[in-house]
């Protein structure tokens, strides 16, 4: 024997009598992770969402916003189907993101500047980026 614990290297493994032998899950169970801290991981997530910051239109851009939103107040009455690129702000941090809706447009309501679609969704004029009306115009043909 040349090695210091040769002796002993091929004994079993010792166990004891009175604690039985853990299973594999339990034993996992004892590495697995844990939140040292509650919430912290859903603030880390929430952190790392990424947000857009609202784009601020031109006034050519305004303009032209404008006179397509006195093209839809003509055609109110036919109700065209729109497509409104619009900023929704982000409820738990600064910056939102665009989304767009579509559907029929069935007013315009002046007092609370806002486009109401059939469907009942309400997108206030300010946030509006882009405005098509997709509902082709009838031709005096």
């Amino acid at each position: 024997m040349n090695g210091k614990y040769d002796d002993m290297i091929h004994l079993p493994h010792p166990t004891s009598s009175r604690h039985p032998r853990m299973s594999m899950a339990d034993r996992a169970a004892q590495f697995s992770p844990f939140a040292a801290l509650t919430g912290h991981g859903a603030a880390i997530s929430e952190t790392a969402r990424l947000t857009d910051r609202q784009i601020e239109l031109s006034e050519d851009a305004k303009a032209l916003l404008d006179q397509k939103q006195s093209l839809l107040t003509e055609r109110l009455a036919e109700h065209p189907e729109v497509a409104v690129t619009w900023f929704r702000a982000d409820s738990q941090k600064e910056g939102g993101r665009y989304e767009v809706a579509q559907g029929r447009l069935r007013q315009i309501d002046a007092y609370a500047r806002c486009l109401v679609l059939e469907d009942g969704s309400r997108i206030a004029l300010d946030t509006v980026l882009e405005l098509e009306i997709l509902a082709p115009e009838e031709s005096g043909e």
